[in-house]
């Protein structure tokens, strides 16, 4: 796992249970939506991946979901082992159960969590835009108070409750989550976000 391009030490253990790649229809979307925030520079490059990482729900009402793999870059074409089943996230003992060839986001503990308690939630969005958290304050999108470190347990407790309260919110000098139904909603209020935050930047 990195950080700003440096390797770093996962902040949980990862137990594989199957080392295949997902088989869902749905990764094709999900696909689709990795090309579209590397396009539009949602999840910007960095030395061996992308700021940010994408996840469903395959069903509703499971606390499953498919993720993208750790240090992964959102480009065109990805194939089907660039992604991890997550199948269960032991808080208490910081364990990650998964079936997949690679390890799973750092960021997997926040999705599990947001899962568990919004129900009505099918997909997660997690980037890094500049624009948008430049313009976050201004555009009224609700943020965590502080800074916490990336894949923490402290992380998570900070975005639940905004994550409870709103589809769209910052975490403080990190990145943007966006939450739907499903990935076009995520999507669709990501890509908004951004269009918004442009013209918002261009009005100063």
């Amino acid at each position: 796992m990195t950080e700003n391009g440096q390797k770093v030490a996962p902040k949980f253990k990862i137990e594989f249970l199957k080392r295949e790649a997902p088989n869902d229809p749905l990764l094709q979307e999900l696909k689709h939506w990795c090309s579209e925030f590397h396009r539009l520079d949602l999840a910007p490059l960095y030395p061996g991946g992308s700021y940010g990482n994408l996840s469903f729900r395959p069903a509703a009402g499971s606390d499953q979901f498919i993720i993208t793999a750790s240090a992964l870059a959102l480009k065109e074409d990805l194939p089907d082992d660039r992604f991890v089943e997550v199948i269960d996230v032991d808080l208490k003992n910081m364990v990650v159960k998964a079936n997949g060839k690679r390890p799973p986001s750092s960021e997997s503990l926040l999705h599990s969590m947001i899962y568990s308690r919004r129900p009505d939630i099918n997909a997660i969005f997690h980037g890094h835009s500049k624009e948008i958290l430049s313009s976050g304050k201004r555009m009224d999108i609700p943020a965590t108070e502080r800074e916490e470190p990336y894949g923490s347990l402290a992380l998570v407790e900070a975005a639940l409750p905004l994550a409870l309260e709103h589809d769209l919110f910052i975490l403080k000098d990190h990145g943007f989550v966006s939450l739907g139904q499903n990935m076009s909603a995520a999507g669709k209020l990501a890509v908004e976000a951004l269009r918004t935050a442009e013209t918002t930047t261009e009005d100063l």
